[in-house]
């Protein structure tokens, strides 16, 4: 070969070499990047090619595709009492993206997890079309109903979460007011101006309250202080007489701390203290246990973290480094205490459950196309706020609150119920209308506890005097309760 051919070939064999250096580079170093890419139009293009799997509760799917005629992306997802699952499934658009378990699952969703990838092959191969994969949820159908039905009705913005106590199995989350995913689900010419309406609401309908919004949880975090005083051995029955003056005054101030009415608070023991939900009481024992016992103990519960159902729920809020007065304010669910709903099903959870708190969770399983399980949620055990026999004592105080307390609104014949009712103040100098809470939990004859809950109620149209726990957010807790019950027979 002559020198100019010899140069002519090794300049080309360069050229090819840069020309595979480079397609392996992008291949392999910089596909994840390229994939993600907002502006890679290729991959939007073939993640709407075919159909998603679906999101299913109670063996039946929440969700579905539909085909559109003459646009880039040929399918659009749907889905059915959107408005009623949008806190479950979030959604998945092709102009604005995705939320929640579209987004987290996306993978098995759209088909192209890598545990897929030996389905997929052999779909390739035998010229079958992709298919998605399925996510199961723990969701119980009849009790996310009743608490969406409870929430519109009653008006104004709340929350539901009802969770069973043996599994962390979320079986139901309800945020209101809420969005019908479908609005936006497809591109961006006929569907911005739903999307950007309820960006825009002021009402906040995309806010998923039962996971991302913290409300001072009022008296029902006294259930976490009389946790804490009988962990700490403060006092070791339900029915042992408490030290609590009346009037009694905060620690290093001249303020009393006041009950509502005039009830029984004076050296009240502890069942009679839920009973009435004493400010007094439960202020002075979180005083008397100190910042770093209360905090302990809240900790225990999962406050001050992140939970992941997998969808995150913000983290719940007691503070460290307060004052004996500030102290007692957070034990009665004021000052900077702050919580979930999410959070306070947790706590009644892990009472009902005899001391044990188990993760939450929305996914049982995930699916491939064929139905074969590709992920399975086992149970997991989170923490012991409480012994055994501690949370039975509880268990027989919040039983009284149902019974002859603020709690009777939640009765359900035949079932023993336990309860605590929560009004929760709002606003500077609480000139808002107050928060009404209530959490609950069912225990069946047999001695088995399928279902806890906790409802928050923010209606600022309301009368402010016919604001209560008791009055609003327990009748929602009675049917959601009542719904899981039936299901279960």
């Amino acid at each position: 070969m002559n020198k100019p051919l010899r140069r002519i070939a090794i300049f080309c064999g360069l050229l090819v070499l840069a020309l595979l250096i480079r397609d392996n580079y992008l291949q392999y170093v910089k596909a994840d990047q390229l994939a993600a890419d907002k502006d890679n139009l290729r991959v939007r293009i073939e993640r709407y090619a075919h159909p998603r799997g679906d999101i299913i509760v109670d063996g039946n799917p929440i969700t579905g595709s539909t085909e559109v005629k003459g646009r880039q992306f040929k399918y659009k997802r749907t889905y059915k009492d959107g408005a009623m699952w949008s806190p479950v499934t979030g959604y998945s658009s092709q102009a604005f993206d995705s939320s929640q378990l579209e987004k987290l699952d996306d993978g098995i969703l759209s088909g192209n997890d890598d545990r897929l990838f030996f389905r997929n092959t052999l779909d390739m191969i035998t010229g079958k079309p992709k298919q998605g994969g399925n996510v199961v949820t723990t969701l119980n159908a009849p009790a996310q109903k009743a608490a969406f039905d409870g929430l519109s009705k009653q008006g104004g913005k709340g929350a539901v979460v009802a969770l069973e106590p043996s599994t962390g199995k979320i079986l139901a989350l309800a945020s209101y007011p809420s969005y019908d995913p479908s609005a936006f689900a497809g591109d961006r010419d006929g569907d911005s101006k739903a999307w950007n309406t309820l960006k825009n609401s002021k009402a906040e309908p995309m806010l998923n309250r039962a996971l991302r919004e913290t409300y001072p949880p009022g008296s029902t975090f006294k259930v976490v202080t009389a946790a804490a005083a009988l962990e700490n051995g403060k006092y070791t029955s339900a029915d042992e007489k408490t030290d609590s003056p009346l009037p009694w005054t905060m620690p290093g101030t001249t303020t009393q701390l006041k009950n509502e009415g005039n009830i029984p608070c004076k050296d009240a023991d502890l069942r009679t203290a839920l009973q009435y939900s004493c400010n007094t009481v439960f202020g002075k024992i979180g005083s008397d246990l100190g910042n770093d016992k209360m905090l302990a103990e809240a900790k225990k519960f999962g406050f001050d973290s992140e939970q992941f159902t997998p969808v995150r729920s913000n983290a719940s809020v007691f503070s460290d480094h307060m004052n004996p007065s500030q102290t007692a304010l957070s034990s009665i669910g004021q000052y900077n205490t702050a919580a979930t709903p999410l959070q306070m099903a947790m706590v009644a959870s892990a009472v009902a459950n005899d001391g044990k708190l188990m993760k939450p969770y929305m996914v049982d399983k995930l699916q491939s196309p064929n139905v074969d399980t590709v992920e399975q949620t086992e149970p997991k055990e989170l923490s012991r706020p409480l012994s055994s026999a501690n949370a039975q004592i509880l268990q027989d105080m919040m039983q009284t609150v149902v019974e002859k307390g603020t709690g009777t609104n939640a009765k359900i014949p035949g079932v023993t119920v336990g309860g605590k009712t929560g009004t929760a103040q709002h606003g500077v100098a609480n000139s808002a209308n107050p928060y009404a809470w209530f959490l609950s939990y069912a225990k069946l004859p047999d001695g088995s506890s399928p279902v806890a809950v906790a409802v928050v109620i923010e209606d600022e149209s309301a009368n402010r005097d016919d604001i209560s726990g008791g009055g609003l957010a327990a009748p929602i807790a009675k049917d959601v309760m009542e719904a899981v019950i039936k299901s279960k027979k």
